[in-house]
């Protein structure tokens, strides 16, 4: 054509916005993605995608009417101001109609209406367009060049959310704009010196799909915060006390740094949890600081401080047990703690578990292990008297391994027949469509499992073998044909029914089909007869 170079950029921009959504793929796996877009909306949307343009028009005074152009890429990005409002940049390459060809740049606002997994959006743009053609009048050996003109835009679309890479991408379900272009080619000049020049006023539907991108959020997350609390609160020297820390709003994408001091004892940690060593410390109180942190800004970091007091009490003993000690999943176990206190001060009790849930604040508690994983769980127990001196113990759970899950089995699905067809016997006619639609479904939503289909015939059939076989290779044309079922996935088979007939088998992964009484069938030796249409060979 006599743009050809102009195609071949439209090509490259079809691949750059390709390449676009790989890169932005992997940039949505990074450390510093933000929060979740859900419920708190993107600042930056970058879409990439195909576009149709139905061009409406011809050149005048000519009189050559456009044609649509199929083949074509968009690209946009859009800052939202707040929630609802922003300004959008877009540009559309249609490099390889079918008599011409057309570019556009435009910006303008745009409007959101973001809702639960879906966005509705509208915008109007305004720029400029790079037409060229309509080339159908290529006899006269004649063409209009390149040439700039206004271009306006108005429509909109709807995006809904995927909910992976923590919900970075949308699929732009459509967007549906009216589009109009100006160019004027100059002073027109008849045959035998042109045909060249004139005016075009072309307007239609541009059609797109594609992904959309999103960067950076409207509201910003809320500020870390870190609490603390220190078990037992009250000791005597020599007890090891706990430092619990508890941060709420960290960013999930980033690892939390933790940092623990002391004005007594020996304190060590890096994680949530400090242990204090409180060896040779004099009876008095003390306070322990921690530190967490996300960042240099100030939102990204938080202190918290646990006091604990050191007294010259003796402190209880305690003993746990677990009865039963083996539980299956799900069951419970009861926790006894037998504490003692030297001095005979009132006790109180608390339980703590490595896995599942504790509940209980006597001497007896009940561990229970719903949702808790297969193996060792441990209890934890601690006893206060009236004085704030503890002491703690543990007994151990094991929970016993589920039974394996059953082996997967075969599903026999619809079976189609075709008596009806005299003249075509072998043909997958309209009525089986249902069936057929039905069977695709069942492996789009099963990808990992095969189709087997068997062929049948009836026994007053002379070709019987054959006549099977064609049913169950145009059976499988038509799911890899118009279903778009990858062929892999489906196995051809003559069987041994009576009838005109083609049965189909899902075969899940790690099941085994029972071919008894089946012959695989040799594809290529076989005609495909489609559902419309001539016949075809493989």
């Amino acid at each position: 054509m006599v743009y050809s170079p102009l195609r071949n950029f439209g090509r490259f921009v079809l691949a750059a916005c390709a390449v676009s959504l790989g890169v932005a793929s992997l940039g949505a796996q990074t450390p510093s993605t933000a929060a979740p877009v859900g419920t708190n909306p993107s600042r930056i949307d970058v879409f990439t995608g195909y576009s149709y343009f139905g061009a409406h028009g011809q050149l005048k005074p000519l009189g050559v009417n456009y044609s649509s152009i199929d083949l074509g890429a968009i690209g946009s990005g859009a800052y939202y101001f707040n929630k609802y409002f922003g300004g959008e940049i877009n540009f559309v390459a249609h490099p390889d109609g079918k008599n011409d060809g057309l570019y556009s740049a435009s910006a303008g606002p745009i409007f959101r209406a973001p809702m639960q997994n879906f966005t509705l959006f509208a915008h109007g743009l305004a720029g400029g367009g790079k037409l060229v053609g309509p080339n159908s009048y290529r006899s006269f050996q004649y063409h209009n060049p390149w040439t700039w003109g206004p271009t306006l835009t108005a429509g909109g679309g709807m995006d809904y959310d995927l909910p992976f890479f923590n919900n970075r991408f949308s699929f732009r379900l459509f967007e549906a704009d009216y589009r109009y272009i100006h160019a004027n080619f100059g002073p027109y000049t008849p045959p035998p010196s042109g045909p060249t020049g004139g005016r075009a006023n072309l307007s239609g539907v541009d059609l797109s799909t594609g992904i959309v991108t999103h960067f950076g959020h409207i509201i910003p997350p809320p500020p870390v915060t870190f609490t603390c609390s220190a078990s037992p609160s009250t000791a005597y020297p020599g007890d090891p006390i706990t430092v619990t820390g508890t941060a709420a709003n960290l960013n999930p994408k980033k690892t939390p740094t933790y940092n623990w001091t002391s004005d007594g004892g020996t304190v060590s940690g890096t994680e949530t949890t400090a242990n204090v060593t409180t060896t040779n410390l004099n009876p008095g109180s003390y306070t322990v600081k921690g530190h967490v942190s996300q960042g240099n800004k100030p939102g990204d970091m938080a202190d918290c401080s646990a006091p604990f007091t050191v007294q010259q009490f003796q402190p209880p003993t305690v003993s746990c047990s677990a009865n039963p000690s083996t539980v299956a999943p799900g069951d419970s176990s009861t926790i006894t703690a037998n504490g003692t206190s030297p001095q005979n001060r009132p006790l109180t009790y608390s339980y703590s578990s490595t896995a599942g849930s504790v509940t209980g604040n006597t001497s007896t508690a009940t561990l229970n292990t719903t949702g808790a994983a297969p193996g060792t769980i441990t209890v934890t127990a601690n006893v206060v008297d009236d004085k704030g001196q503890s002491a703690s113990c543990t007994a151990t759970v094991t929970v016993n391994a589920p039974p394996p899950p059953p082996a997967p089995t075969t599903q026999a699905l619809c079976s189609i027949n075709f008596d009806r067809d005299k003249r075509r016997p072998t043909r997958v006619d309209n009525e089986a469509k249902a069936c057929l639609d039905e069977v695709a479904l069942n492996l789009q939503r099963t990808s990992d499992a095969k189709l087997v289909v068997v062929g049948n015939a009836a026994s007053t059939e002379k070709a019987g073998v054959k006549a099977a076989s064609a049913r169950a290779v145009n059976t499988k044309d038509y799911l890899v044909k118009e279903k778009g079922i990858d062929a892999s996935r489906i196995s051809v088979y003559s069987g041994s029914q009576d009838g005109k007939t083609v049965t189909s088998t899902l075969v899940p992964t790690g099941a085994t089909l029972d071919q008894t009484g089946l012959t695989p069938v040799d594809e290529s030796a076989v005609k495909v007869v489609p559902r419309t249409g001539g016949a075809h060979h493989r």
